[in-house]
C-alpha cells in the first residue's frame, strides 16, 4: 500500500504509538495516508479503537515476523 508518510514506532508501547500517530496526522492533509511501523501487539486493538473514536479511516494492518504496518487515512475530524 502506498503511504504519504511513515511513522516509526518500533520499540514504543501503548499509548505512545497512538499519541505519535495523532500528532503526525495533525501535520498531514485530509486524504493522505500514514504508515505506522510498530512491534507492540497492542496496536492491533488500539489503532482500530482510536480510528473509530477520531473518525480517521483504518485501511489495514499487516503483520510480519512480529512487526506491524498499520495504514491510516486522515479524514475530517469528528
Amino acid at each position: 500500500m502506498r503511504a504519504d508518510a511513515t511513522l516509526d514506532c518500533i520499540g514504543l508501547y501503548c499509548p505512545i504509538p497512538i499519541a505519535h500517530t495523532a500528532k503526525k496526522l495533525n501535520e498531514m492533509e485530509e486524504g493522505q495516508v500514514l504508515e505506522i511501523l510498530a512491534d507492540d501487539e497492542g496496536i492491533k486493538e488500539d489503532m482500530p479503537a482510536w480510528c473509530n473514536m477520531t473518525g480517521n479511516e483504518l485501511l489495514g494492518i499487516e503483520e510480519e515476523s512480529g512487526e506491524y504496518k498499520v495504514y491510516v487515512r486522515k479524514t475530517k475530524q469528528k
